[in-house]
């Protein structure tokens, strides 16, 4: 396709305006520039095309009639360009938010309740990216993440969503009801694929516990904590989890915690840029995972209830 021949743009769109208002002092004004911008351009036309666009006159300036040709042409042009640009600008936009969070917490917290937020927001699309490793909040990996930990992370804001603490729990149909009784049973672990462990283990829970004949190593180790919940589900063997990720399975009764001692570990944050506090996509993301506190603390129970006062009462025996 042949290029267009056309003079420089900025000569026609100050042609239209000085030709419209009558007045290069009136088109200055309405396009930003000085006076002299324009009557620079507008010779620039002239030469550019060998034709007289005006008459100049003290106070007016006056089409000729290869002005009043061109304006008749050149004002179409710009209206259709201008109701063009109007038609894509009140399209609405789809904007893209990605939250950054362990595989556990994507599939067990968030993902039952993305239709909320899409209720909410429509016109929003929400891209969660699962991983054990922290992401770059920048934008491009991710804009948002969950993250477990002291909260104190330079350039963020960290909003604390609930204290994290990690149980012993196993199926009820291992009848596991004293410490004492665990060598007998497997252990279940979890690990990284980048070969670090979970943020506490059963080495760390045995420290405390001091149960014997225990080999806190033992037993199939899982690279995802969900796989580790559903070995236990199965009754597989026993796994050290973080309650909150199995409130529903011990609200059912499908997992059960015989006993203790608990570890308290690192609380769970939802982070984001300082320097995006403002940001509606990002707000909107926040307030929706803010907003899911609620129906996540009722589905966590309390060490009593999880526990039961028998059961308590003998694992301290």
């Amino acid at each position: 396709m042949n290029a267009r021949l056309l003079p420089p743009l900025s000569a026609l769109r100050a042609f239209e305006a000085a030709a419209r208002h009558r007045s290069a002092k009136r088109a200055a004004e309405e396009l930003s520039v000085t006076g002299t911008a324009i009557s620079h351009q507008l010779r620039a036309l002239e030469e550019w095309l060998g034709l007289q666009l005006f008459l100049r006159k003290p106070r007016q300036l006056e089409l000729t009639a290869a002005g009043r040709e061109l304006l008749a042409d050149i004002g179409s042009a710009f209206d259709m360009m201008a109701s063009a640009v109007a038609r894509l600008r009140a399209v609405p936009r789809r904007q893209t938010v990605t939250l950054s969070t362990t595989p556990a917490v994507a599939s067990r917290w968030l993902l039952p309740h993305v239709g909320a937020l899409a209720a909410l927001h429509p016109d929003l699309d929400l891209h969660i990216h699962v991983t054990h490793e922290p992401v770059a909040l920048d934008g491009h990996s991710a804009d948002l993440a969950i993250r477990y930990g002291s909260g104190r992370w330079p350039g963020l804001v960290a909003c604390k969503l609930f204290d994290n603490v990690f149980v012993p729990v196993c199926s009820p149909a291992l009848k596991l009801r004293r410490a004492r009784d665990l060598p007998r049973h497997g252990l279940l672990h979890f690990e990284t694929c980048a070969g670090r462990s979970a943020p506490l283990g059963w080495g760390g829970w045995q420290k405390v516990a001091n149960v014997p004949g225990l080999d806190p190593t033992a037993g199939p180790v899982f690279s995802d904590e969900t796989h580790t919940i559903g070995a236990a589900l199965a009754g597989n063997g026993v796994a050290l989890m973080s309650r909150a990720l199995i409130g529903d399975e011990l609200q059912r009764g499908t997992l059960v915690c015989p006993f203790g001692p608990e570890l308290p570990g690192e609380p769970f944050h939802l982070v984001y840029p300082e320097h995006r506090r403002g940001d509606a996509t990002v707000m909107a993301v926040r307030d929706w995972v803010m907003g899911l506190l609620p129906l996540l603390a009722a589905a966590r129970p309390s060490a009593t209830t999880s526990l039961g006062r028998h059961e308590a009462v003998e694992a301290r025996a």
